[in-house]
Order: C-alpha cells, then sequence, then structure tokens
C-alpha cells in the first residue's frame, strides 16, 4: 500500500426546485468534492439561472424534469419544491434508478410518503430525508451524549421554536415549523420518535384559516414525554430544547453561538423510604446541584455534512442517518397532530408501527 487513497469520482446531482431551499443545496453541492452540480430544474427557468448566478458552466437550466431523469450523468436528484409535489417528483426520479433527497417535510401525507419508501426499498435506492438539523455539530453533540448515557434515562423534552414569521399560504405553524422539532426529536431519542400518542392544541387568533400558535404533547414509551411550541406570532425568536434525564440536564439554545449546548448536573432525585419498596409516592425528593459545563463545538454548515451523509449512503449502499423511515415517522406525527387538532385537542394514535417503517432507504 502506498498510503494514499485514491480519489472517488464526483456523483452527478440534479436540483429540482429554485425557490427558497433550493439555492442553499446548489451553493452546498457545487462546494463539495463528492458531488458535480449536473443540473437545476425550476419551472422558473429565469429562476434557475439567478441561482446559478454568473457561473452557469456546464449546468443544464430547464424547466423539464423529464429531461433531467433521462440524464446518464444524473445519479441522484434533490427535490426543494412544495410539500405536495414531493411525491410525484420522488417516485418518477426512484423509478428512473435516480437516489433522492427531499426536504422537510417528506410529503404532504402519511400515504405518499410510505410509497416513496416503499418505492426506494424496491428499486434498491437512497431515499433521505433533509432534516438539516441532524446534522449541526449541537444536535450531534446531542445525539453523542445521549447514546453515551450521559443524560441517563429520558424524563422530558421540551422545545420551543418561535419567532413573527410568514403565515404560509398552504400549511399550518405545525406543518411548517413543527418538523424541525420531530427530526431532531427522531435523531436524538433512543429508538426514535415513537411516541404512544399524540395531542395538539392551536389557535388562529388572525382568522387566517389555520392555526398559527400550537403546543404538542407527546407521551413517550417507559412515561416520559415530549413537549414542542411553535408560533408564528412571537416578537421574540427563540430556538431552544431542554433534554432532561435522570442523571443530567442539557440545554440546547441554538441563537446563543458562545454556548450553544450546555449539560446540568441538576435534578431531583428520589430516594425510597422503606429498603423494599417500589412505590414513588412514599418516596422522599432530593435536589441535585451540580457542576454546569458547555461542550466545545465546531461551527461548520449543517448542509455540508448533509450532503456528505447522502453520498456516503449512495457509495456504501445504506440508509442515512435521516433516511425515509425517520421522515415517515416525522409525518405520522404531523398526520396525528392534524387528526388531534381537528377533534379538540384529544389525545390521538400515532399508529407508529416497527414492521412499516424498518425499511431500507
Amino acid at each position: 500500500m502506498t498510503g494514499t487513497t485514491q480519489a472517488r469520482p464526483p456523483i452527478g446531482v440534479a436540483v429540482v426546485g429554485a425557490g427558497y431551499w433550493g439555492p442553499n443545496l446548489v451553493r452546498n453541492f457545487r462546494a463539495s468534492p463528492d458531488w458535480e452540480l449536473v443540473a437545476v430544474c425550476d419551472l422558473d427557468e429565469e429562476r434557475a439561472r439567478r441561482v446559478l448566478g454568473g457561473g452557469s458552466g456546464d449546468v443544464l437550466v430547464t424547466s423539464s424534469l423529464a429531461e433531467v431523469l433521462g440524464r446518464d450523468d444524473v445519479a441522484a436528484v434533490a427535490v426543494a419544491t412544495p410539500a405536495r409535489t414531493h411525491q410525484g417528483i420522488a417516485l418518477a426520479a426512484l423509478r428512473a434508478g435516480k437516489h433522492v433527497l427531499v426536504e422537510k417535510p417528506l410529503a404532504d401525507s402519511v400515504p405518499h410518503g410510505r410509497a416513496m419508501v416503499e418505492a426506494a426499498r424496491e428499486q434498491g435506492l437512497v431515499l433521505m430525508a433533509d432534516h438539516t438539523y441532524c446534522y449541526t455539530p449541537a444536535v450531534l453533540k446531542i445525539r453523542e451524549l445521549v447514546e453515551a448515557g450521559e443524560l441517563g434515562e429520558i424524563l422530558f423534552v421540551d422545545s420551543v421554536r418561535i419567532n413573527l414569521g410568514l403565515v404560509q399560504p398552504d400549511v399550518d405553524v405545525f406543518w411548517d415549523l413543527a418538523p424541525h422539532d420531530l427530526s431532531i426529536l427522531d435523531f436524538v431519542l433512543p429508538g426514535g420518535l415513537r411516541p404512544t400518542g399524540v395531542a395538539a392544541q392551536g389557535a388562529d387568533p388572525l382568522r387566517a384559516g389555520k392555526a398559527c400558535v400550537g403546543y404538542l404533547s407527546l407521551p413517550l414509551p417507559g412515561g416520559s414525554m415530549a413537549h414542542v411550541h411553535v408560533n408564528w406570532l412571537s416578537p421574540t425568536k427563540i430556538r431552544q430544547m431542554v433534554v432532561a434525564g435522570t442523571r443530567r440536564t442539557l440545554v440546547w439554545d441554538d441563537l446563543n453561538p458562545q454556548q450553544r449546548v450546555s449539560v446540568y448536573d441538576r435534578g431531583v432525585d428520589l430516594a425510597q423510604q422503606a429498603v423494599g419498596t417500589t412505590d414513588r409516592t412514599a418516596a422522599t425528593i432530593s435536589y441535585r446541584l451540580g457542576d454546569t459545563w458547555a461542550p466545545a463545538l465546531p461551527e461548520r454548515e449543517a448542509l455540508a455534512g448533509m450532503a456528505a451523509e447522502f453520498a456516503a449512503s449512495i457509495r456504501e449502499r445504506r440508509p442515512s442517518r435521516t433516511d425515509g423511515a425517520a421522515g415517515l415517522r416525522v409525518l405520522r406525527v404531523l398526520d396525528g397532530a392534524s387528526r388531534s387538532l381537528a377533534a379538540g385537542g384529544v389525545l390521538v394514535d400515532t399508529d407508529i408501527s416497527t414492521t412499516q417503517l424498518e425499511v431500507v432507504g
């Protein structure tokens, strides 16, 4: 052996959709040695050209998805279009033999998402959900600490994502903002996001015809729970998550670049009053006040890590860390939230089946 590794040829990729998120994908694919940007497809070709700027080079600009899917030098397709179009584009790409990356949410309904996951499995192709937050250094560290048992058994998770935001024309605040928090929960919780139910309360004080303020309650196996607050109407912007365990509690503040993650050795301990009893109502409570520390985190763009993972999953012929099954788990919770909201906020079943979700892609 010479001690050097042979450079692998880049993978040809096309970005479909040049609106809000497409330009970010274009920039990261062009900057990555893993990828060669072959085409940008959008119904508005002039918008696609603007995304490429003056350095379009040999990149194809087209409004024809069929033209993109007919190219042999396109091995993968990244979809950055409205959620209602995800299924149609993804299925066409998968049937053309292309690996597929889809921005959040995976689809606009559980049946559409399931069809995408099953098509990827049947074709032996990678279907990846662009759950971008899962590739931030902070969330990767949270997952590492949870996996290592540093927090102990998870007791509760509380997540807040609020700001003065744009009221979306086609979705409510749950479908717009909550996929971020739900994808993070799926990424860091042992076994993924598998709540025993979901209850959603929402309000429409603007009379916009959809919930603009929302709260999700997710009972988790073992008696713990997660809570998610999303809001388009807050004058202040907050991006914070608290993950509390039996050993330590972690706080992630995404808007604090100096200390995004803090770990607190503080909490409540239950000491049994009588030896041999298992009745926690008969236990005494003591408070643990220990140290607080902040792990050092690198500063790097999450999308670059996502693009690298997409390439690695294709080359290694394995599901990505945020695969189609992960996207489907998030969809099931969103679907449950919609059903709960329509029923007045009652707890509804999320119908998350292990046999339906553990699929390649």
